[in-house]
């Protein structure tokens, strides 16, 4: 009914229902894909989940990926509290301060823009001749964090600027109504309004922390133990899996270890979402 309706609705204008069907089939072709894509996933890995994948030593015999979860959170966690306060500090300037037509901004923009189009292992390279050899900080995870918070950068700031444009200028305007300074406006009454938004950026930002490969076996390493300190070699869960898979000998712990990548993924963007969530709750209450 619903199929003989739309047809009806769109007779007079076929490229309409041309556009229309070409869209439902993108769709459903890109939910089946990635639906695929996780059931495969989890089809293949979780048999070969055993205790052993967690144990707390690695060892070529149990080829535990514990070690490599907790590298994963560590190198996550710390990228993000170098790359977020700068990023949103960034395009706080940008879109509060900057005058209209400022050529500064003109060029950062540009140059994040083309930032987020350069190849991973460009920046595995710049962080390997810079932080490994020039600051001889040696392959650690003091190396793959500022290499991966210099590649996560721009896209926190992109999205954080986009976000906060799409503040309504009347919020602003209430504000310094009320008396309030610029500063209390930003960060009361701006910043708020933009959480859901800039959590968002954060969201893709995690994504590629957790699934890079390239950028980290040129300045991280591939030790497979947790780091002793910021000095020390690591290897993140996808570094682990590449190691798995590059041996050849270990494919069903490779899986496995994909399973557990995906967990941690799906489980962070949940924990994004629902803190972006009450953020939007509470700026809504505020209004």
């Amino acid at each position: 009914m619903k199929l003989s309706k739309a047809l009806r609705q769109y007779r007079g204008h076929k490229g309409s229902l041309a556009v229309r069907l070409l869209l439902y089939g993108a769709a459903v072709f890109t939910i089946g894909l990635l639906l695929f894509l996780i059931a495969y996933i989890l089809v293949k890995g979780i048999p070969n989940l055993t205790p052993e994948l967690f144990a707390w030593k690695y060892t070529s015999e149990n080829v535990s990926m514990l070690p490599s979860t907790i590298n994963t959170l560590l190198m996550t966690g710390l990228t993000l509290l170098l790359a977020v306060p700068v990023g949103v500090g960034a395009a706080v300037y940008m879109t509060e301060y900057a005058k209209t037509g400022n050529k500064l901004v003109k060029v950062v923009r540009i140059t994040t823009e083309t930032l987020q189009g350069i190849p991973s292992i460009v920046y595995g390279l710049f962080g390997f001749l810079f932080f490994v050899i020039a600051c001889g900080w040696d392959y650690s995870l003091l190396s793959g964090v500022c290499t991966m918070a210099i590649m996560v950068l721009p896209l926190i700031m992109r999205t954080t600027e986009e976000a906060l444009l799409a503040v309504p200028g009347t919020y602003r305007e209430g504000s310094f109504g009320l008396g309030a300074g610029k500063l209390r406006t930003i960060f009361t009454i701006v910043l708020p309004s933009a959480v859901p938004g800039i959590l968002s950026g954060v969201i893709l930002a995690v994504g590629r922390i957790v699934g890079e490969t390239a950028a980290l076996i040129f300045t991280a390493g591939t030790y497979a133990a947790v780091p002793k300190d910021l000095f020390s070699s690591t290897r993140t869960l996808s570094v682990h899996m590449y190691a798995l898979l590059n041996e050849g000998l270990y494919t069903n712990q490779a899986y496995a270890t994909a399973v557990v990548l995906l967990v941690v993924v799906i489980g962070i963007n949940c924990l994004s979402g629902a803190v972006a969530k009450k953020f939007a709750g509470g700026a809504n209450k505020d209004e």
